[in-house]
Formats: C-alpha cells, sequence, structure tokens
C-alpha cells in the first residue's frame, strides 16, 4: 500500500514499512490475515502525512492507538 503512496519519498516508505513490521512484531498482532494489521498500516500513514518520520514514535503511538481500541 505504501510502496505505491507518491506522497511519500522512497526513504521514506521504507521507514514507514519497516515501522510497520516492528509494529506487528508486538503480541497483540502475531496474525498477518488480522483486520488490525490494515488499522496499523493506515495509522502509521496517517501519522507520517502529519510529519511524524522516527520509526520508534509510529510504533509505540499506534501501539498505544491499538490498546484504546
Amino acid at each position: 500500500m505504501i510502496e505505491h503512496d507518491t506522497a511519500f519519498s522512497r526513504r521514506d516508505a521504507k521507514m514507514l514499512i519497516d515501522a510497520f513490521e516492528d509494529t506487528l512484531r508486538a503480541p497483540m498482532l502475531k496474525n498477518r490475515e488480522d483486520p488490525l494489521t490494515m488499522l496499523v498500516a493506515k495509522h502509521i500513514i496517517r501519522l507520517a502525512r502529519e510529519g511524524e518520520r522516527d520509526p520508534i514514535i509510529l510504533r509505540e503511538r499506534t501501539l498505544a492507538m491499538l490498546r484504546q481500541v
């Protein structure tokens, strides 16, 4: 999904993919077929569009959001 988004450079896309993969290592996200994985991707992209580029912050903010769901 992110690889085809022209709003991000290749470098940014790689960083977002890495943040996504890192977030999916959380115990509650072991199943890649779980609909939560799409929610994770969309949340990371939204944060990036708002200007966040730190993969650790992206992961932590996304996990915090999931705890509230």
